[in-house]
């Protein structure tokens, strides 16, 4: 998904432009799904494809929605070490927007947390992706 950052900036709020685009962060604490216990999926808030399940999602006490796993084929990694820090940054597959970082001090069985920001997803409740 290609699209000019006159485009993003049309179709995102300010917030989610820098979150997403400029790979920002929100605050701990702040967003509005890191207590959602609803059913459904997490939708990239860009381009609408579903990143996580809400079974996969626990709570870290990190400050931001945590997931065990995301849906396979639909997050890619890359090495960051922004801020003197060695961590992998989590895009969405389909059209590259940053949605945090994923650690290995996750629960079992993947031991993966995927610290997402609430910003960078769309919530659809009663949706449901089949297992793979």
């Amino acid at each position: 998904m290609k699209k000019t950052e006159h485009e993003w900036r049309l179709l995102l709020t300010d917030e989610q432009y820098r979150v997403t685009r400029q790979k920002g962060t929100e605050y701990p604490f702040s967003g509005r799904l890191l207590h959602n216990n609803e059913t459904g999926c997490y939708h990239c808030v860009c381009c609408q494809q579903p990143l996580f399940d809400s079974a996969d999602k626990f709570d870290s006490g990190c400050g931001w929605p945590s997931f065990s796993k995301a849906i396979q084929g639909q997050v890619r990694y890359e090495k960051d070490s922004s801020f003197g820090m060695n961590r992998i940054e989590i895009l969405c597959q389909h059209c590259d927007a940053h949605l945090g970082h994923v650690f290995d001090d996750g629960p079992a069985p993947t031991g993966q947390r995927y610290c997402v920001n609430s910003v960078s997803l769309l919530f659809h409740p009663d949706v449901k992706i089949s297992a793979e």
